[in-house]
Formats: C-alpha cells, sequence, structure tokens
C-alpha cells in the first residue's frame, strides 16, 4: 500500500482535483482510498439519528453498517489527535492512498496551487513537498503538472509515492 499527500491552502482545488483524480486511477485499475484532515469539529452523523445519540451517551466508537457502506466513528473524548501513520494502519488495504490535508505531517506531498489565491507556495518551506500541480508555471527542480492535466496529476501521485511501511520512520524523525 502506497501513499501520497495534497497538501495546499483553502480554495487550491484539493478537493476538485482529487474528484478528478481517483476515476482516472481507478480505470489504471488501481484500488484508492482518501483520508481527509479537517481542521475543526465535524460531524458525519446527522442530530437525532440513533448513532448520534449512542456518540453523544458517551459511546467510545459507534459503527454504522448497511448494505451498501459501513462507517466507523471513534470519540477520541480529550485523548491526543492521533497521528498520520496511526490513522493510515486503520485503513482497509489499497493499493494507493491519498491524504488531503495534514499539511504539518512529514509524509510526501504533492503541493496544490492556484494563483487566484493569492497565497505563496508551501514547498520552499515544506521539505516533504515533492511535486507541484498548479495553474501557473513554476520555476522549480520538482516535477510540475497542470491542474487540468489530469493524467500528469495521476502520473505523478502514482511516481512520488510511499510505501505505507516507510511512514512511521518518517513520523518518528520528524517528532
Amino acid at each position: 500500500m502506497k501513499v501520497i499527500g495534497l497538501a495546499g491552502w483553502s480554495g487550491a482545488g484539493k478537493t476538485t482535483l482529487l474528484t478528478r483524480v481517483i476515476p482516472h486511477l481507478r480505470a489504471a485499475g488501481l484500488r484508492v482510498s482518501v483520508m481527509k484532515h479537517a481542521h475543526h469539529k465535524f460531524d458525519v452523523d446527522v442530530p437525532g439519528k440513533d448513532s448520534w445519540r449512542h456518540r453523544q451517551a458517551g459511546a467510545e466508537e459507534v459503527l454504522v453498517s448497511s448494505d451498501m457502506r459501513w462507517a466507523l466513528m471513534h470519540e477520541l473524548r480529550g485523548a491526543r489527535e492521533p497521528r498520520l501513520p496511526e490513522l493510515l494502519a486503520k485503513l482497509s488495504r489499497v493499493d494507493l492512498v491519498i491524504v488531503e490535508g495534514y499539511k504539518s505531517e512529514p509524509h510526501r506531498k504533492i503541493e496544490v496551487h492556484r494563483a487566484a489565491n493569492g497565497k505563496p507556495f508551501l514547498y520552499p518551506d515544506d521539505p516533504a513537498i515533492a511535486g507541484i500541480a498548479s495553474d501557473v508555471a513554476v520555476e522549480t527542480v520538482l516535477p510540475t503538472a497542470r491542474l487540468d492535466d489530469i493524467p500528469a496529476v495521476a502520473a505523478m501521485m502514482r511516481r512520488l509515492a510511499i510505501s505505507i511501511e516507510d511512514m512511521p520512520a518518517m513520523a518518528d524523525a520528524d517528532s
């Protein structure tokens, strides 16, 4: 199982890029999962529904299952947020995990940059940035791709992805 991250400022187009790249990777025969980091309190459950009520009552975990999907919610209840390698270990094995966000984690990332955002590039200051997908030309030795060139972005993701087994060593080295 390999991992590659997408990092960039809010509004850069990370989610849009992912929704275009995933079908391309799947058409190439890859099984793909996504891990997304939220920077705020979020809820995947609907207030008032049974699973929401179970969590509100104090359950550590709530697993919801149907004939279409299942989801597991784990409440931290004051415990520290798990690091990326810990969370990756909880996923089912696939060919490629694309991590959206987790800017401060030391995993290998492709920066998604949109000029209209008016934000600076992350790559000069983040040594984990291994490639850039942008809507403008970039002077760099890093691999680059245009944001709208989905085959090129997908190829860069595949080429730059690292084995999940290398993730704990990266996290330990950063601590």
